[in-house]
């Protein structure tokens, strides 16, 4: 897809998620969305076309680190608790609880034992998230070898990028069918007629973030929610803001 087209599709999709941001706020509604998948799949590119023109205060985007000593002591589940969205927002969980039956399982950071209970505890604990009245929707994105490799060098050649590249994803990429065979283990359980799974091919990137916006607003049964008229008062003379004190130190233009 060329630049121009994929503009156009992107602001068309953008200003739809703007309702759909206006009837969660508007009507109360909590939504969550779950993208997982491989390292440079286009998880990050597809949340930042999501959320880039929305209401951070409405839409919050969820990534987060290592557990700390005591989250691991915790209920598996409850680091992530706390994050869901209250009445009147959106979640975006870049990476999920389901780090547990990914790379928890694939580097071994979680016994046999506590990966089981996961896969046994989780559907049960989406049923309930789902019976409390929330939306849940699943993304994972798929990308081929031969397209992450791409990333992975353009990610160490451009300094921009630098910074995304880590000794995990060398590691990962070496496990690359240990990951298949515990994404595979984890549809097999966690794929469920309440809560599935959605595929994105994300090999071409752009592609990738429109197919998964326009399918999100598919799921949603959201209707544009109407702004109020607004007329701007009018400033009179009197009102007009007044010189700021002499002594404030102003940014010296560069550009």
């Amino acid at each position: 897809m060329n630049k121009q087209d994929y503009k156009k599709h992107l602001r068309q999709l953008q200003q739809e998620l703007i309702h759909l941001q206006q009837w969660v706020a508007e009507t109360g509604q909590k939504l969550v969305v779950v993208f997982e998948g491989r390292d440079a799949a286009g998880k990050g590119g597809a949340i930042k076309a999501i959320s880039e023109r929305l209401n951070p205060r409405i839409v919050r985007t969820v990534a987060l680190g290592k557990p700390s000593d005591k989250e691991r002591q915790q209920w598996y589940f409850q680091r992530y608790v706390e994050h869901l969205p209250a009445a009147g927002e959106m979640v975006l969980f870049d990476r999920s609880w389901y780090n547990r039956a990914g790379v928890e399982k694939v580097m071994g950071f979680c016994t046999d034992n506590e990966y089981q209970e996961f896969l046994r505890a989780c559907p049960e604990f989406e049923r309930m998230l789902i019976r409390s009245g929330m939306f849940l929707v699943k993304y994972w994105f798929s990308v081929s070898a031969d397209v992450q490799e791409l990333r992975f060098k353009e990610r160490l050649n451009n300094p921009l990028k630098r910074w995304k590249f880590s000794d995990m994803d060398l590691i990962s990429r070496r496990r690359w069918r240990e990951y298949s065979v515990a994404r595979n283990q984890m549809f097999a359980y966690t794929d469920t007629p309440e809560s599935p799974w959605y595929v994105i091919d994300s090999n071409e990137d752009k592609t990738a973030r429109l197919n998964c916006m326009a399918h999100l607003l598919s799921l949603l049964p959201y209707q544009p929610v109407p702004f109020p008229e607004v007329t701007l008062p009018d400033i009179s003379e009197s009102h007009r803001d007044i010189a700021l004190p002499e002594n404030i130190k102003r940014v010296p233009p560069k550009f």
